[in-house]
């Protein structure tokens, strides 16, 4: 037997028993070093439910591969790795057409399967990427979300028909650990013009520590955003980064934005989403182009310039010492700590950016 957070039903999860999972025969089991506690994680597990429950949640997570199946090269015993929680169908459409990322019948570990909260979790050896060992296993928990990052650093810089050049403005509203996260890589990337938007001390400190100037640090309890990021950036923002997932955060970017400019709306959403007809018009005369981003693309093949993927992008770098995701980590707990974690960000009983758990106390 091995222990686990089970989530039965929606605001009931519980430190349980459960038998050690046994890989499938395209699978390993990992011995689970570091998982991270998602901000999905908490509607997940107190408003929404998973798809199916009982669930053990947890999606963020690195570990050693401790057993494979009869399909899987036994060169993976032993590795320390990190895991691509989504697993694509590999029959659809998207799948055939090599983007598995944009895969709609997927299954995903920690929402649809079994996830990481947990001393054991299993997944298909195609999802797992090795770990040099200069990357800690905290640091390896923090691929999902840098990917995730990455995704939208990518596709609001380099993704478009027009590469932007690094004086171009651009703009970060949410700085939670995903905005923080696209501060660090817009910044590793050479960005010169960045402005953020947040609403905490603690969150200018950090970007200040990214090397971001306070003057482009925003208040949006004490300034008018659209305001000061039109004022700030002489012409309007190029590229406007939503990483908090409600209306007045879109619409500060739609009024901010110079003419042709892109939103990237990479934050959940809160609810609804509605536009004014000012805003739409906005929109329509400034030629405005707008992108969703969800997860991030993944490939298991050796590092390549052309080809490289969000995963390969965000671990050369952190290999590399250019960017340092554990900066973020504000609270470390062992897995039987972790309903504390949870309610900690349910409630904001304490200001937090990642929380991350130490599964068996060796980190």
């Amino acid at each position: 037997m091995s222990k686990a957070w089970v989530l039965k039903n929606v605001g009931e999860i519980v430190f349980s028993d459960v038998e050690i999972p046994m890989p499938k025969e395209d699978e390993v089991r990992v011995r689970v070093k570091a998982a991270g506690i998602c901000g999905s994680d908490i509607p997940r597990i107190y408003e929404t439910g998973a798809h199916n429950m009982p669930l053990v949640p947890g999606h963020e997570f690195s570990g050693v591969v401790e057993s494979i199946g009869k399909k899987v090269s036994p060169s993976w015993l032993g590795k320390r790795v990190a895991v691509f929680p989504k697993i694509a169908c590999g029959k659809c459409r998207e799948c055939q057409d090599e983007l598995p990322d944009m895969c709609q019948n997927y299954d995903y570990i920690g929402s649809r399967r079994d996830g990481a909260f947990a001393e054991y979790v299993t997944a298909p050896a195609g999802n797992l990427i090795a770990l040099p060992d200069s990357v800690s296993f905290e640091e390896a928990a923090m691929l999902e979300p840098m990917a995730v990052a990455a995704n939208a650093m990518r596709m609001g810089c380099f993704g478009m028909n027009t590469i932007l050049t690094l004086d171009k403005p651009v703009a970060v509203c949410g700085l939670g650990t995903i905005g923080l996260m696209v501060v660090m890589l817009l910044k590793d990337a050479g960005f010169k013009n960045i402005y953020v938007v947040g609403n905490k001390e603690s969150q200018m400190k950090k970007v200040k520590s990214f090397g971001v100037s306070e003057k482009n640090f925003c208040d949006s309890r004490k300034e008018n955003v659209s305001e000061w990021l039109k004022e700030k950036s002489d012409g309007g923002i190029v590229s406007y980064f939503e990483c908090v997932g409600k209306n007045e955060c879109i619409t500060y970017g739609i009024e901010a934005a110079a003419p042709g400019g892109w939103i990237i709306l990479v934050g959940n959403p809160y609810s609804d989403m509605t536009f004014s007809r000012d805003i739409w018009w906005q929109l329509l005369r400034k030629q405005m182009s707008v992108y969703g981003i969800w997860n991030s693309s993944f490939r298991q093949e050796p590092y390549d310039d052309v080809k490289m993927d969000d995963w390969n992008y965000v671990l050369k770098r952190i290999k590399e010492g250019r960017i340092k995701p554990s900066k973020l980590i504000s609270h470390r707990l062992e897995l039987k700590e972790l309903e504390t974690g949870l309610c900690i960000m349910r409630d904001k009983t304490e200001d937090y950016c990642k929380v991350m758990i130490d599964t068996d106390g060796t980190n």
